[in-house]
C-alpha cells in the first residue's frame, strides 16, 4: 500500500511541474490581463496604440519571476524588464501610433499582469 501511495504522490508532483499555465487571460486591442496560479510559458498580445496614449502596466509577483517586453514591430523595445520578482507598476507615453506587442514570460510565476492602453 505504501508503494502505491508513493507512486501516486510522485505522479502528482511530476504532473504539477509540467503545468505551463493555470489561470485566466483576457486580451484585445487595448488590454492584456492575466491572473495565474502557474505561469511557465510565454504569451503575447498585440495592442493598437495612438500617438499620445499611454501604456500602463501593473505587475503582481507572488512567486517565481516574470519577464516583460513591449515593442513596436521589429523596432527596439520601448519597455523591457527581465527576471521581475517583485510587484511594480509602469507607464509609457507613446510617441508613434502603431501596433505594439506585449510579451510576458513566466518562470514558476504566480500573480497577475494588467497592461492597458489609456487615452490622453
Amino acid at each position: 500500500m505504501k508503494k502505491i501511495v508513493c507512486i501516486l504522490a510522485l505522479f502528482v508532483s511530476l504532473t504539477a511541474c509540467g503545468t505551463k499555465f493555470d489561470g485566466s487571460r483576457t486580451g484585445n486591442d487595448i488590454e492584456f490581463i492575466m491572473e495565474y496560479n502557474v505561469l511557465n510559458t510565454t504569451d503575447t498580445q498585440d495592442l493598437i496604440v495612438e500617438s499620445g496614449n499611454t501604456i500602463s502596466g501593473k505587475i503582481i509577483v507572488n512567486k517565481g519571476s516574470l519577464s516583460i517586453k513591449i515593442q513596436k514591430e521589429e523596432e527596439e523595445p520601448i519597455y523591457e524588464d527581465n527576471e521581475i520578482s517583485v510587484s511594480n507598476e509602469f507607464a509609457i507615453e507613446i510617441d508613434e501610433s502603431g501596433t505594439y506587442t506585449v510579451e510576458v514570460t513566466g518562470k514558476g510565476a504566480k500573480g497577475s499582469v494588467r497592461i492597458i492602453v489609456e487615452s490622453n
